[in-house]
């Protein structure tokens, strides 16, 4: 058996005590079904066959900093012998990854993130319901024509355009152990309140969902609230808002009730003249008041726990940030250069992502240690560094043994204390030994 069919192999998803194998995550049923979304079929039995293929691409976000035909030698991925340079050409890893396309890597990240995004650990519930939250983000592609023409970049409307293009991702994450239930990759001028609506309805039940304040949508809002079970939401107030209190509960706690736009009911005709909300005030760390919005009745939840929940969505901005500066070195773009292997490239991303997650929340759970607390940049390198040993190692007798010492090395990569930022977001300017097109626009 080789390693890729070791890691991806699984009896039974949810045995978290056992720990001869590295991941327990993806079964081999989930790539076969995957796969048999690939584009182009064959019976040719090829030195990259499709399944050593999708292990290729989970590489590709391990070893960013590799070109991709070394990432196929340090994993060996291979179906005759030793993966060389003699056996494997560069330009045939790029036709292998063009024959599988962005799909089957897309539905297994979709399968395993809504069931790993479910799975429950110790203490990681807030009274009894799932701590959720969604944001997007952004991610730079190479400047090529194909690229601009599909992605498209900011200020586009001017002649001043941002120096690439740019892919926009919007995720659902599960901000206790930070692993990607759902996510939507679009063009950079998709909104993202219609990316949230493409997954909406896969939240799910007897969650709260923390959203940033540009997800301010009566449509979506109460799209969520009103299907499945117990699924509530949490944001902030938007600016200037019209509200009729309604009923007072106390000095920093009421219901009120606020007229629904005409463009929402437009959108959907089901929405009445007017919607009502449970609003919140808290003070910031600043000493500013803070108005918070949500469906959870008063009736079952603290004011104070309310308040002090919305805290937690800054998870998400952390899980961000780790893809981008731990998985992806803060390269200054992706590495693909059209648009279907960009999409490949970032579903392989988001999978590889969650795989690193959920190998640390077991582990962590293993040893009697909070799963946020896992330093998440050392565990990906300490996983890296072992999958190039395990590679090549000998004999693969030992496989087992090897993987069973791995779970027990990422558990020692706690986190004594992380505190919250203590200053401003901000974005530095870098430095380039290039000449600088004075009519792009500043990275964003």
């Amino acid at each position: 058996m080789s390693l890729q069919d070791r890691l991806f192999d699984l009896d039974d998803l949810h045995s978290f005590s056992d720990l001869s194998t590295f991941t327990q995550n993806i079964p081999i049923e989930w790539v076969e079904s995957a796969l048999h979304l690939a584009d182009k079929a064959t019976i040719r039995r090829r030195r990259l066959p499709a399944d050593q293929v999708l292990w290729l691409v989970l590489g590709m976000a391990l070893f960013r900093n590799e070109p991709v035909a070394e990432v196929t030698r340090r994993l060996n991925i291979c179906a005759q012998g030793l993966a060389s340079d003699q056996l494997l050409a560069a330009s045939g890893v790029s036709q292998a990854r063009q024959r599988l396309g962005c799909a089957p890597v897309e539905w297994l990240f979709r399968q395993t993130g809504a069931t790993w995004g479910r799975e429950r650990y110790p203490g990681d519930d807030w009274q009894g319901l799932q701590v959720l939250a969604v944001d997007g983000a952004v991610l730079r592609t190479p400047d090529t024509p194909a690229l601009r023409d599909h992605f498209g970049s900011g200020n586009t409307g001017t002649a001043r355009q941002t120096p690439y293009p740019m892919m926009r991702v919007v995720a659902l994450m599960n901000v206790r152990s930070h692993v990607v239930l759902d996510a939507q990759l679009s063009p950079y001028r998709h909104n993202e309140m219609r990316s949230a609506a493409d997954f909406i309805d896969r939240v799910p039940d007897q969650s709260i969902t923390l959203f940033d304040k540009g997800f301010w949508s009566a449509d979506l809002l109460c799209r969520l609230a009103d299907h499945g079970m117990a699924r509530h939401w949490l944001i902030p107030a938007r600016k200037n808002a019209v509200t009729e209190t309604i009923e007072t509960y106390n000095a920093n706690d009421r219901l009120v009730r606020m007229r629904v736009s005409p463009q929402a009911r437009r959108k959907n005709p089901a929405l009445g003249d007017t919607w009502t909300v449970r609003a919140v005030d808290t003070i910031t760390d600043k000493g500013h008041t803070r108005t918070i919005f949500t469906s959870l009745p008063a009736t079952d939840y603290d004011t104070e726990d309310v308040a002090a929940l919305y805290d937690e969505r800054w998870e998400i901005e952390v899980g961000f940030r780790d893809i981008k500066s731990a998985l992806q070195h803060n390269a200054l773009t992706l590495r693909s250069k059209t648009v279907d292997l960009a999409y490949q490239e970032v579903w392989g991303l988001l999978l590889a992502y969650n795989v690193i997650r959920r190998e640390a929340s077991q582990a962590a759970v293993a040893h009697g240690a909070d799963p946020t607390r896992i330093r998440f940049k050392f565990a990906y390198q300490y996983i890296a560094a072992q999958l190039i040993v395990m590679a090549g190692a000998q004999p693969m007798s030992k496989t087992g043994a090897r993987l069973s010492e791995l779970r027990s090395g990422i558990a020692q990569l706690c986190l004594d204390n992380r505190s919250r930022p203590a200053r401003p977001r901000a974005v530095k300017m870098s430095k380039t030994r290039y000449p600088v097109n004075k009519r792009a626009s500043p990275l964003k």
